[in-house]
């Protein structure tokens, strides 16, 4: 005698993934590197030049102020052209789709004759999506210009955290001399830390070995700091 046991429907599960497509990530990671690097790459140039920690608040400061405003200028005008770009190409397909939706419909069905449909399952997959204009208009971008119409990169968005990052960044060789210290030292160990630290973060948010962002970030940021101070103290310039 067979027993028949009902097996409890369960869902299937799901993976998620996190947003890559905020606009945040890049501008953030970015002007994070570049505060670290280029304002301690300064601070050490003028301590090899001067040798005295003023000079080096003071060039930190400016190089924190000067670097945090350009970073979010040239951040926001990037991402605003490169916004008003993508709406000129949807306002573009939008009036294709008025002018000549049969035309349209039928580049879709090619699409999706591209990606493996048969003729018939990709016309009728084209006509059901054609059938609301705002959904084809959708669709059409997504599929010819790679973009997500209801979800455009914000300029805004990119700036503040372009600034933002690049501020704290800027800060850490700058915070050793604001508490009093006078040399390179403590301001290098700290840089360095940071410098590794920051790189393995970021290695670790995009599922790369830790060690590997770190070790890069570091070569990357020593390379420039040294740069900097052997032409500052090939100048040898004093500061008053």
């Amino acid at each position: 005698m067979t027993i028949d046991v009902a097996v409890p429907y369960t869902p299937e599960h799901h993976h998620s993934h996190r947003d890559v497509t905020g606009g945040w990530l890049r501008p953030a990671v970015f002007g994070a590197m570049d505060g670290l690097v280029s304002n301690f790459a300064l601070i050490a140039g003028v301590v090899g030049a001067s040798g005295t920690g003023r000079a080096a608040v003071l060039a930190g400061v400016a190089g924190l102020v000067a670097g945090a405003c350009s970073m979010a200028a040239g951040e926001y005008t990037s991402v605003r052209s490169q916004t008003e770009l993508m709406r000129a190409e949807i306002a573009v397909e939008r009036r294709e789709l008025g002018r000549n939706p049969d035309g349209e419909r039928n580049e879709l069905t090619a699409l999706y004759r591209t990606r493996g449909l048969d003729e018939d399952l990709a016309r009728q997959v084209a006509e059901s999506l054609s059938a609301d204009p705002e959904q084809a208009l959708r669709v059409h971008v997504r599929e010819e210009l790679g973009v997500d119409p209801d979800d455009l990169p914000s300029p805004f968005v990119a700036a503040g955290s372009s600034f933002c990052a690049f501020a704290l960044g800027a800060l850490v060789p700058l915070a050793p001399f604001l508490f009093g210290a006078s040399g390179l030292v403590v301001a290098l160990v700290v840089s360095l830390l940071s410098l590794f630290g920051f790189g393995a973060a970021v290695a670790r948010m995009t599922a790369r070995p830790w060690w590997l962002g770190g070790v890069r970030q570091l070569v990357l940021g020593v390379a420039a700091a040294a740069v900097t101070f052997g032409i500052g103290s090939l100048l040898d310039v004093t500061i008053s």
